[in-house]
């Protein structure tokens, strides 16, 4: 099936679908996500939106906080554009009905890692899911956008270094559907599953790093893999994210012999560092009991419902926590307004590497940069589109094929081999013998696709290409920095 509009959205997390929302008002907008409308990373952030909302805070402290955390190789100028824009996306926010908490009549500002002020705005702590609710039901009464769900992208469609669109096989219908578009968008999010150990949803498969890399797009800061330090280490369990708020509200972690080993809110890739190092010894725990039943039901209702579901209670008892594969700070490379080099081609998210993360993302700042660089690149794009046509080419034959048993393997050995070797501490040496894994598998995969395609065999192409240049990226970084760690030999 063919379709053709003005604005093309890949990914429907909080950063695609408040394009999309923006876009309607310029023209018409079709919204292609691989799951439902809801499942994104956006939807399963837990902590808040980080903003400048307190007299006593400021910006300048904002940006050093932020710079400071990603070991002082960010983008100064991105960095002071996201922060200074802040607190008009939380207006804009809560125009759209997003319910954040308050106290007294005032926006309840919490706190996080890295952060020397309170200025997390919150909804609880399923801040993500909240704001995903508000976009999504002002999406589905905006006439001027179409849905296209369970269609997972291909590739994208580009001809003499122009995005004519994209093509994406629907998983339910069985066929191939052919998108093209005056401007497209990548808000495809990170690529936390191509480690076996991920706080992120199964659908965190990196593919719009992947497809952009195929269109020759250019990608920076592979190797900064942010590990959040606190996601469930309970055997046959989900390593299920446990917000950082915790600790910003006095959790303490305590190693096996019950004592404290690191500051709590010290960056991530600090504190992630500091349970790998304890965990050769024993098991890691995270301890909340001081807060108290109700007060835990009251800041953190989502969480205590999830472990309560898999036999913890958080007012009585440690809670097992380890590091795991969280965000991407690095991806397709853009200007402060969301283009790539190629024309006609968008990025803003977690796909895209604006710089304001520099080696390692400072808590909460994630869907800051969701809405600032959405917003911006609408501004580029409905100005880009301007007296364009909508452009079609042909798109490859593909046969849709059953599922392979092989494909879950290969996938399953790429996830072991990278949480082994590119994880939280990493060697030279190990980094070199990685890629060549890698390479064995992508050639393997490579056979399987041109065999036919479904779901699992775009993914595990998508999976094991990033993973290679993941590892790629971290072998030729040679000295540590941010969420980077060679060990020394």
């Amino acid at each position: 099936m063919k379709y053709k509009t003005d604005f093309l959205v890949i990914g429907s997390g909080i950063a695609g679908l408040n394009f999309a929302l923006k876009a309607a008002k310029h023209g018409k907008v079709a919204v292609v996500t691989k799951k439902e409308l809801m499942e994104s990373n956006s939807n399963y952030a837990q902590g808040g939106i980080a903003a400048v909302l307190d007299p006593v805070d400021n910006f300048k402290s904002h940006v050093e906080d932020t710079y400071n955390a990603g070991g002082k190789i960010g983008d100064k100028k991105a960095i002071e554009i996201m922060i200074k824009e802040a607190p008009q996306k939380i207006d804009e926010l809560i125009d759209l009905g997003v319910g954040f908490n308050r106290i007294q009549g005032k926006l309840d500002l919490a706190q996080e890692g890295g952060h020397s002020r309170r200025r997390i705005v919150h909804a609880k702590d399923a801040t993500g899911r909240e704001i995903e609710r508000a976009l999504v039901f002002n999406i589905r009464h905006n006439s001027n956008i179409e849905v296209f769900e369970a269609n997972i992208v291909v590739d994208l469609i580009v001809k003499n270094g122009k995005c004519l669109g994209a093509y994406a096989l629907d998983t339910d219908e069985k066929k191939i559907n052919s998108f093209f578009a005056k401007a497209t968008v990548l808000a495809t999010g990170g690529a936390g599953r191509v480690f076996k150990n991920s706080s992120n949803p199964k659908i965190a498969t990196g593919d719009g790093l992947a497809m952009a890399y195929r269109a020759g797009a250019e990608l920076q800061d592979l190797e900064f893999v942010q590990f959040h330090p606190t996601a469930l280490n309970k055997k046959g369990y989900p390593h299920y994210l446990i917000s950082e708020a915790i600790r910003g509200e006095g959790g303490k972690l305590l190693n096996s012999k019950r004592k404290r080993f690191v500051k709590e809110l010290a960056p991530r890739d600090i504190v992630s560092r500091a349970i790998v190092e304890e965990e050769k010894t024993g098991p890691v725990y995270l301890d909340v009991r001081h807060l108290g039943e109700d007060e835990i039901k009251r800041r953190f209702p989502g969480i205590y419902d999830q472990l309560w579901w898999y036999g913890i209670f958080m007012e009585k008892d440690l809670i097992p926590v380890a590091p795991a594969a969280h965000f991407n700070c690095g991806g397709v490379v853009t200007d402060l307004n969301g283009k790539t080099g190629i024309e006609g081609l968008y990025a803003f998210g977690e796909v895209a590497r604006t710089g304001v993360h520099g080696g390692n993302r400072l808590a909460s700042n994630a869907l800051l940069e969701c809405m600032v660089f959405s917003g911006r690149a609408l501004k580029a794009a409905k100005n880009f589109i301007q007296g364009k046509r909508i452009i079609e080419s042909a798109v490859p034959r593909l046969k849709i094929i059953n599922i392979n048993d092989r494909t879950g393997k290969l996938r399953r050995r790429m996830q072991a081999i990278m949480w082994e070797n590119v994880g939280v501490v990493r060697n030279r040496q190990d980094l070199a013998k990685t890629i060549g894994k890698l390479e064995k598998i992508e050639e393997e995969t490579g056979t399987l696709y041109k065999k036919g395609v479904n779901a699992q065999i775009i993914e595990l192409r998508n999976m094991i290409e990033v993973a290679k240049l993941i590892a790629e990226s971290a072998y030729l970084r040679e000295k540590s920095v941010g969420t980077h760690h060679i060990a020394k030999n």
